[in-house]
């Protein structure tokens, strides 16, 4: 896998919206920590631009910023201020042939899992699974989650920790960390951005998702082959959840945990990547190795 550089002081960080729309006074607070942090910010055109729909643009006004974001060689991070939905829409338009000369971290989740994939796919690259811009309001920027995105920025070795939980699996494994949004990941599945997760360190999360969809994402998943032949599987938050008026029976975990109780690789639930701001930054595509036991979860950077 390759690594891009990490951040200096005064190299400059681009915040696009490759997906949904994010009003441009929703980023001003994570535009002055970023410069407080000792970078220099570029806010694309898509950031609370004109658009009246649920994008941030068109689709070629989308592609054409992360596009000039990915070719500009000034810049050595592109942080994605919002998730939602429609990266998957531009990813095949996208031209990487100045991002694999010179890779730059690609920061972001939910929607962003995409971009993850399919970089890790085609390239090799590792990048960023962490917070976005709105993580920084109300104070946020403070905590733990958005301060590990500045370690990760600035190349300290990435480690965070899970609770105990009674579906946990003990175990330790080591592979290379993919993932992200579980809704995605099913999606992905018989694309050019599918993620091989063979001997992988998977991690999934999701939000506001009816838990049938949680059964049927699991099911894809494990019908796909995806869920055989893990190292382990990281479970995150599934929050704000819906049932049906006819309740499905289960909670999300113990859907979960129903299709992958069959297999032996280590498990653990509860783990702090999420919608919440129970976010911890991971590195996709690097190397980890995962401890579990009676304690909880230990997920560290090899």
């Amino acid at each position: 896998m390759t690594q891009p550089p990490y951040l200096q002081p005064g190299d400059t960080i681009a915040l696009v919206c490759p997906a949904g729309y994010m009003p441009a006074d929703k980023v001003q607070t994570c535009v002055k920590v970023l410069g407080e942090w000792g970078y220099r910010v570029v806010v694309g055109s898509t950031v609370g631009g004109n658009s009246t729909t649920y994008f941030s643009g068109s689709d070629q006004e989308r592609c054409t910023d992360l596009q000039r974001m990915l070719d500009d060689r000034s810049v050595r991070a592109i942080l994605c201020a919002r998730g939602g939905y429609g990266t998957g829409r531009l990813i095949e338009q996208l031209d990487f042939s100045v991002f694999i000369d010179q890779p730059k971290w690609i920061i972001g989740f939910s929607d962003i899992t995409i971009l993850h994939a399919h970089i890790y796919r085609h390239f090799g690259i590792c990048s960023l699974h962490a917070p976005m811009a709105a993580a920084f309001n109300d104070g946020g920027w403070q905590l733990d989650a958005v301060q590990s995105l500045r370690e990760a920025l600035q190349g300290f070795s990435l480690a965070c920790s899970g609770p105990e939980h009674s579906f946990n699996r003990f175990g330790i494994a080591k592979g290379t960390l993919v993932g992200g949004n579980l809704a995605l990941l099913a999606h992905l599945v018989g694309t050019s951005s599918d993620v091989d997760t063979n001997d992988k360190i998977l991690f999934i999360e999701d939000v506001g998702e009816q838990l049938y969809n949680i059964d049927r994402m699991m099911c894809q998943l494990q019908r796909s082959g995806k869920l055989e032949r893990l190292a382990a599987l990281v479970v995150g938050g599934f929050s704000e959840c819906k049932d049906t008026d006819r309740p499905f029976g289960k909670t999300a975990y113990e859907i979960i945990h129903s299709w992958v109780s069959g297999y032996k690789y280590p498990i653990c639930f509860d783990f702090p990547v999420s919608h919440t701001e129970r976010n911890m930054t991971l590195k996709h595509g690097a190397v980890y190795e995962i401890k579990i036991d009676a304690t909880g979860s230990l997920l560290a950077e090899w």
